[in-house]
């Protein structure tokens, strides 16, 4: 780690320089361990940046002031006496409102939790605390975080830094708006159908969906306060502005829960190569099943002629799978993860749905009612395909390292509210196209349990930012950051929106 931020954007780098709210959390912690600024001095700082700037974004919503001042306090006497409180010690971070807080309000959006106060942590917030973090609020998210964009009834919509017009992605939205922003130092997103991926797509940010069953989920809503069971497909992630951070956060976040952990720990392998060029890259940007917006194509298809230049293997032939059978798996299982959601009458509707149209039926409606509805022979079979959809990604991975492909078709969409998500649309190349399109590249990854990283490569002509999706092998999460690190050398990775930086400390520490 270093001292002093390294930035390569020559239109914001004085600001960044001088502004603490846009360095890596890595740098963050850096300047503590070095005591150029103190745990208070950081806090104080984004929470001047939350009270000046913050209502144009509503990404953090809720915030624990007394008990932020009272963590940074015991950090920086802890620092006075030379002792470290552990891998994050002192740097102020949020988390989303998916996380259960100890006495801390957690809503998931949802009007019957607008009043819940757990009694208990999450387990990764729990972690994070005994790293040292200092968790300040909590971030907007979608309702029940069931939406790729981010807004709910208790709290609003949360915007995008880059274009408060548009979404700033779902259900990370909050997180990934506040990092964009500089109001918070770091952040922690779960993702099933693309939830930390598509955020840090549309925002600008880095995020990792880490391979399925590295990071303990519980107390995450949905699903319902005090679950205990896993959810299929359903991880947790760090989210950050460097590769660095969520490196970091593998470190503290990944491991066995704590029942688990009287019989095995976790050995990650480390990256498949040293440098660039020794990597087995291979790309597919595009498909005719879910077309990627030419805008879009752009920056990632300049990314890999950067890379190339910067002597990059890349090999844009060859492909593990079919993405419409990727896509058409992923929407059963997940309609399996989702069932038990839904009220018995509800259900009793969409088992009518399922059962009365034609076997050739294919709308989005009852292709999502059949998945709901299936019996377990059902599930089971789909289970074995993915078995072996996820063996032919272990063959394709003996001869490349990783996949890079895009994140979302489109950069950052407009708000886009219709209570019928169904009747929502995007548009790419400028053809409406379905609202779950967004979900089918992050299909990839997450039907066979696989680590994907994002990344940003650049900023489309009307200046949103693009991010690309590193997909590795399962468990090789190491890799997935690494190459990730290499890619932001090359392209330039994270850069604050316009107008967001400022020069300096916002606020001075309370005493």
């Amino acid at each position: 780690m270093t001292a002093s931020p390294s930035i390569e954007f020559d239109d914001h780098a004085e600001a960044l320089v001088k502004d603490p709210a846009f360095m890596s959390a890595v740098e963050l912690i850096a300047q503590l361990r070095w005591r150029e600024v103190s745990s208070r001095e950081l806090l104080e700082h984004f929470l001047g940046r939350i009270e000046n700037q913050g209502a144009a974004l509503n990404a953090v919503v809720t915030l624990d002031e007394e008990g932020g001042h009272r963590q940074a306090a015991a950090a920086d006497e802890a620092a006075a006496r030379g002792e470290s409180l552990g891998p994050l010690h002192g740097l102020p971070m949020t988390v989303q409102d998916t996380l259960e807080t100890a006495g801390l309000r957690t809503t998931c959006g949802a009007p019957d939790l607008a009043g819940h106060i757990p009694d208990r942590d999450a387990d990764v917030v729990a972690r994070l605390r005994a790293a040292g973090a200092v968790i300040f609020g909590k971030t907007n998210v979608a309702t029940f975080g069931t939406d790729w964009q981010c807004f709910n009834p208790v709290f609003g919509t949360t915007n995008n830094p880059w274009d408060l017009a548009r979404s700033p992605g779902g259900h990370a939205g909050g997180a990934a708006a506040a990092l964009a922003a500089g109001l918070t130092g770091f952040e922690v997103g779960s993702d099933l159908a693309g939830s930390i991926r598509v955020p840090a797509h549309y925002s600008g940010v880095y995020g990792l969906k880490p391979s399925h069953g590295l990071i303990p989920t519980r107390g995450h809503i949905p699903g319902p306060p005090g679950a205990l069971a896993s959810i299929d497909m359903f991880v947790m992630g760090p989210m950050g502005r460097s590769a660095d951070d969520l490196d970091l956060g593998l470190d503290v976040l990944a491991g066995p829960d704590p029942a688990a952990a009287m019989a095995w720990r976790l050995e990650l392998p480390g990256p498949r190569a040293d440098v660039l060029s020794d990597y087995r890259l291979a790309a597919w940007l595009d498909d005719p099943h879910c077309p990627v917006d030419s805008e879009v194509l752009h920056v990632l298809s300049g990314a890999m002629d950067q890379l190339r230049a910067a002597g990059a293997r890349i090999d844009e032939h060859h492909r593990p799978v079919a993405l419409p059978d990727a896509d058409r798996l992923f929407r059963q299982l997940l309609g399996g993860v989702t069932a038990d959601a839904y009220p018995q009458p509800v259900f009793d509707q969409l088992i009518g749905l399922a059962t009365g149209a034609s076997t050739d039926h294919e709308s989005r409606p009852v292709q999502m009612a059949r998945g709901i509805t299936q019996r377990k022979r059902d599930w089971n079979i789909a289970n074995e395909l993915r078995m072996r959809m996820a063996a032919s990604w272990a063959e394709f991975f003996r001869d490349h390292d990783v996949l890079l492909c895009p994140v979302a078709p489109t950069a950052a969409i407009p708000h886009d509210h219709n209570p019928d998500p169904d009747a929502r649309t995007i548009v790419v190349n400028g053809q409406a196209r379905p609202y779950q399109d967004q979900m089918t590249w992050n299909a990839l990854a997450g039907v066979v349990y696989l680590p994907a990283a994002v990344v940003p490569v650049g900023t489309t002509s009307n200046g949103l930012p693009v991010g690309i999706q590193i997909i590795a092998p399962h468990l090789e999460d190491r890799t997935a950051v690494d190459i990730a690190r290499h890619i932001a050398k090359v392209v330039g990775g994270f850069r604050a929106p316009q107008g967001w930086a400022n020069e300096g400390l916002a606020r001075q520490p309370s005493t």
